[in-house]
């Protein structure tokens, strides 16, 4: 009898790397070379239902996850390939996040953990990809868990308010588990400004000249006798200054000292985007999608792409001991052993609750100079490039040394005496200035005046009062966030990890919550509706302390410290009776649709704004029987330049504001810029801004400063 002949075992051969995008796919598998199949993910190929909950609160919180029909041929294709590949390497994200895609990865695509590596680069780089691959690693199934964890929080949240705010508001609105916060931040300062009552105050100011000397210099009133002045009323200050006219001035002290200034450590992800925001008009959203082009790897004419800058969603100061080695000598090399610090600075991670920690965010390669590249990359990878190497360079070198100098000057009269305070500085070493100096928002700037205070200046010396300055003051109410100081707070309050702040911010935006401003960020009606029904029935969701001990929790997941699922049921125990309490008890807040002021051109009725997904637009009232729609134009108060139609705002598919005529696309009038309804000084053509100071005029080409428009206003009347 003849044995049975026994089926042939296909061997396996070769290497499957797998990432999540076809960009970093290109990068990695040039620095790999033969031997590798590199593939792209194209991000997570498995979610929760978008259908349903998804999540079994009955049992542990099992989420039930499903392959999208789009990414099916993904799965398929690495599928097929990992059966056929001796060795296969999860290459993801260093992150959280890039954790569980790895692990849904080998879940979705059935590969066998056996011949399954996770290997680990925070920069797309040949010697950083060949350390990674001589160190591989099992995937940590703790950083997936609290990745599992934050997506089922974030899905019982959503998926339970939302329906209650669509019964009780209006259709298409949601709640977030981390975006409610960031909304009642807003929702709360935009009522402090609200409810603000500006108070008086004046300050006076007096021009002093050393006696026969030339110079004169101008020192601040501060004292008064023993008391700091308290000038409420023009009245008060007059008498003031009445009195200060008879005085006698004389230099009491004056101090030098030296005041040293460090520079800004290097970026993690809040810092960018905030130094990006104020310094370059980013969005955060912008910053990041910028960023993960310099990331992933561009052709800068080195024989293929290769990765910019290290990963940008990091909460670390750190920098790699190659990365100091490297901008050390560049330092030395081009600014001078002066500019070197005898020991690299050393940055403590700002962050609260700071876990993903790996590196800052850097070049790659200091020595890759921006302007070199520059011809290789677009105008705003080119400027975020630019930014995060000034910084990364700044931030290993030695601090500015200024020279400082206060005078402190008496008056007296026969009634009183006054105290006057001088101070100024000088530059006597640049520092790391001569490379890069941190931006400030407006609200963040000192109110500290420096002035020019004269050489010769001396202790005891007299004093003629040249001229007094008062002015008057009001208090003003704290300033709006922008989207970096609303970024900073969070990040100080611990709400949110360094891949959410992008995300938080794009979507109140996109939910209609909040909307940009001259860069700053205001609540819309709708948006202060759902924060007040959030207050009063889920205080514990839009509460700050909460949320950041959330955050906590998780990290401890991610530590091994935690078992998910507990965490989880810890929060649903509190949260379920909340959602059925609010079910119960939260009041219809729906607002009647506002008329547009004309008639359906179908059936009459009056035409209404309604919400849909992408934002405000205009329907007939007897929807659903008559179903005409028209897009929600914002006029802003300027004529066309060409057919003298009404200029509208208007948004791009991407979300991206322009200008144009409101007869398009019988006129086809454009701008990127916003027009401004006075004419040009010189032509009469259309002034559209420039920036925040200028103007420019779109027929004849000339600019303007905002206070030459002024002047002429000034004149008109």
């Amino acid at each position: 009898m003849e044995a049975p002949q026994r089926k042939a075992v296909r061997k396996r051969s070769g290497k499957l790397v797998i990432v999540e995008s076809p960009a970093k796919a290109r990068t990695v598998g040039r620095f790999l070379g033969k031997g590798y199949t590199v593939r792209a993910s194209v991000g997570h190929v498995r979610d929760l239902l978008r259908s349903q909950l998804s999540v079994d609160v009955d049992h542990n919180f099992e989420p039930k996850y499903r392959i999208p029909n789009e990414k099916r041929p993904v799965v398929k294709e690495i599928k097929q390939l990992a059966q056929k590949a001796e060795e296969i390497y999860l290459a993801t994200d260093p992150d959280r996040e890039g954790e569980a895609i790895a692990w849904h990865l080998m879940e979705a695509a059935e590969i066998e953990p056996e011949i399954t590596r996770r290997v680990v680069f925070h920069e797309i780089t040949e010697p950083a990809i060949q350390e990674a691959f001589e160190h591989p690693r099992s995937i940590d199934m703790s950083l997936v868990d609290a990745q599992q964890a934050r997506r089922v929080l974030d899905r019982l949240v959503g998926y339970s308010i939302s329906p209650i705010l669509w019964e009780k508001v209006r259709s298409r609105l949601s709640a977030g588990r981390v975006q409610s916060v960031a909304l009642r931040l807003i929702v709360e300062r935009e009522r402090e400004i609200e409810a603000f009552e500006p108070e008086e105050y004046w300050t006076i100011k007096a021009e002093l000249k050393p006696q026969g000397g030339k110079t004169s210099f101008v020192a601040r009133l501060v004292r008064m006798d023993d008391e700091e002045p308290a000038l409420t009323s023009q009245a008060a200050t007059e008498a003031v200054t009445a009195d200060m006219q008879q005085g006698a001035y004389s230099i009491q002290k004056i101090k030098r000292s030296e005041r040293r200034r460090k520079p800004m450590a290097p970026f993690i992800t809040s810092s960018l985007q905030q130094e990006a925001s104020r310094r370059l008009g980013f969005t955060a959203k912008r910053t990041m999608a910028l960023a993960q082009q310099l990331y992933e790897g561009l052709d800068v004419g080195e024989g293929g792409t290769t990765g910019l800058i290290t990963y940008m969603r990091t909460d670390s100061t750190q920098v790699s001991e190659v990365a100091l080695k490297e901008v050390r000598e560049l330092i030395a090399q081009n600014y001078g052993g002066d500019f070197l610090p005898a020991v690299p600075p050393q940055y403590k991670t700002r962050a609260k609750g700071a876990q993903e920690a790996h590196e800052a965010i850097r070049p790659t390669s200091v020595r890759r100079l921006p302007e070199a590249i520059k011809a290789s990359l677009t105008h705003d990878q080119f400027r975020l490039y630019q930014l995060i190497w000034k910084n990364f360079v700044a931030s290993q070198m030695e601090a500015a040394v200024y020279d400082t100098v206060s005078v402190d000057v008496v008056g007296k009269t026969p009634s009183h005496e006054y105290g006057l305070r001088a101070s100024g500085s000088t530059v006597r070493f640049p520092g790391y200035l001569v490379v890069y100096e941190e931006a400030l928002d407006e609200d963040l700037r000192s109110d500290e005046e420096m002035v020019r205070i004269p050489a010769g200046l001396e202790e005891n010396q007299t004093q003629k009062l040249v001229a007094l300055l008062p002015e008057q003051h009001f208090t003003q109410p704290p300033p709006r966030f922008s989207e970096a100081s609303l970024v900073q707070n969070l990040e100080e309050h611990g709400i949110g990890r360094p891949s959410t702040y992008a995300a938080i911010i794009s979507t109140i935006q996109e939910r209609g919550y909040v909307y940009r401003e001259a860069k700053r960020l205001l609540p819309t009606e709708t948006g202060m509706t759902v924060n007040d029904l959030l207050v009063a029935h889920f205080p514990d969701i839009v509460d700050t302390n909460f949320t950041a001990n959330m955050e906590e929790n998780l990290d401890q997941v991610a530590e091994g410290k935690a078992v998910w699922a507990d965490v989880v049921r810890e929060f649903y125990d509190r949260f379920g009776p909340e959602v059925a309490r609010a079910q119960a008890e939260m009041p219809a807040a729906k607002a009647e649709l506002e008329k547009v002021g004309r008639a359906c051109p179908l059936c009459g009725h009056d035409l209404v704004i309604r919400w849909g997904r992408f934002g405000k637009f205009i329907s007939c009232s007897n929807f659903p029987e008559c179903r005409h729609t028209e897009a929600w134009l914002e006029v802003i108060g300027v004529k066309c330049p060409k057919d003298g139609g009404e200029i509208v705002q208007r948004k791009t598919r991407k979300g991206r504001v322009f200008y144009g005529c409101a007869n398009y696309p019988t006129c086809d009038f454009t701008s990127w810029k916003q027009p401004i309804a006075q004419p040009c000084p010189k032509c009469g053509g259309l002034l559209v801004v420039a920036n925040k100071r200028e103007v420019q005029c779109t027929a004849c080409g000339e600019s303007f400063l905002n206070e030459q428009l002024e002047a002429v206003d000034s004149e008109k009347a």
